[in-house]
């Protein structure tokens, strides 16, 4: 009886309870949507990195991201990158020697990172072959071919087929000069990563640096982001002397951007849910002031204050659902509908890539907070009744019949 009489003084002013009830909805609506674009966009900087570069997780020798020098590789690097595949969790592995290097042309030079890879095993863990703008990924056979990124390109005024001096220091402390052709030319969503990687066969560089081979770090792409614990713990077990770490650890700046995001759209939409707060005891406030007379009488013929209080209550939250539950269905549908498409943010491609984000980002809602946001509405609900409340179980029957 209690609900179907408090769902009955909702409606009793239509007007300002739709009022108030498009004010929750549209406010919840896009504090949900700007939420999930955050998120989306965090998401977006992970899985860049991921696909660029970090794969899931590295492993290195002991003191090499201390002191990244020729010298650092990693012992019997290919016995370890054999094991590896055999690694339960594991999808594809990929061996790198990395080497410091200066990239020079006739125009300019530059500090870049040489990254020797097997192309086969480089395409199953990164996804540099599908970022190509010009030429291949290796696919043709020039002497010392090398695939460039577009801003070093640019830097360089280099284009394709044009030729790139490296210069770097060997195992033996010599310096090494190659002219190397470029056959490709890739664009990431990082600028700082596309003007400081070149991308070269490892068999050439071996040869060049007149040494065995050697491989300074290991790639791991697991089958599921779920396993990457389970395939970091597995190799740490197996590789104790070695330095394994997740991405997380390698790239904590990204981690930390993509896991406060979450924190952020529930601050946000904390305070929205705070703005409303006053505008909801405002609006149960005029509804107890209109019914002073009603609700005096009420106390007069025995209803306890108790019962009246809850009556308030569970009109405001009934108010509160009512608007949220709108919010809630605009903002899934939006979200759901943009997830697909996704959002187009080119018009800011150059301060995104100073980040390392997509362009295109795809907002993602995480199923937690569609199950914490109706506790959220009620616990406003619940504090905006508060001082309606308080003053519906005060009102003097005489004062009540009396004055109104």
């Amino acid at each position: 009886m209690l609900l179907s009489l408090a769902w009955k003084n909702v409606w009793r002013n239509k007007k300002r309870s739709l009022i108030i009830i498009a004010a929750i909805g549209l406010g919840l609506w896009g504090s949900l949507f700007a939420g999930a674009v955050w998120m989306g966009w965090g998401e977006s900087m992970v899985d860049s990195a991921i696909d660029r570069d970090l794969a899931h997780i590295q492993i290195h020798q002991a003191n090499y991201l201390q002191d990244k020098i020729i010298r650092n590789f990693i012992p019997n690097g290919f016995q370890v990158l054999q094991e590896c595949r055999h690694i339960t969790g594991v999808q594809a592995v990929s061996g790198r020697t990395l080497i410091e290097a200066m990239a020079a042309s006739p125009a300019s030079n530059f500090g870049v990172k040489i990254v020797g890879i097997v192309p086969e095993q480089a395409r199953q863990v990164t996804d540099i072959h599908k970022r190509l703008i010009a030429g291949n990924y290796f696919e043709s056979d020039p002497k010392n071919p090398v695939v460039i990124g577009k801003k070093l390109a640019d830097r360089l005024n280099l284009r394709l087929k044009s030729k790139i001096v490296l210069s770097f220091q060997g195992l033996d402390g010599t310096f090494n000069y190659v002219a190397c052709r470029i056959v490709g030319i890739y664009k990431t969503e990082s600028k700082f990563f596309d003007e400081s990687h070149v991308f070269m066969k490892q068999s050439d560089l071996f040869r060049l640096l007149n040494s065995s081979p050697i491989l300074h770090e290991i790639a791991i792409r697991a089958k599921s982001s779920q396993l990457m614990p389970i395939v970091e713990q597995t190799a740490k077990t197996r590789f104790p002397d070695l330095s394994v770490k997740t991405w997380k650890e390698l790239a904590p700046g990204i981690a930390i951007t993509s896991a406060t995001m979450e924190s952020f759209t529930y601050m946000f939409i904390m305070i929205i849910l705070f703005a409303l707060l006053f505008g909801i005891t405002n609006t149960m406030l005029m509804a107890v002031m209109e019914r002073f007379r009603e609700l005096g009488v009420l106390i007069a013929v025995g209803m306890k204050q108790g019962r009246i209080f809850s009556m308030i209550l569970l009109e405001t939250i009934m108010l509160s659902l009512t608007g949220g539950i709108i919010g809630f269905l605009l903002g899934a549908g939006t979200i759901a509908y943009t997830t697909q498409k996704g959002i187009d943010f080119s018009a800011f491609a150059s301060g995104l890539a100073s980040f390392g984000a997509s362009t295109i980002v795809h907002p993602i809602l995480p199923l937690e907070m569609y199950i914490a946001l109706p506790i959220m509405i009620i616990f406003t609900a619940s504090i905006s009744a508060i001082l309606p409340a308080w003053k519906a179980i005060h009102i003097q029957p005489a004062d009540a019949v009396r004055i109104y």
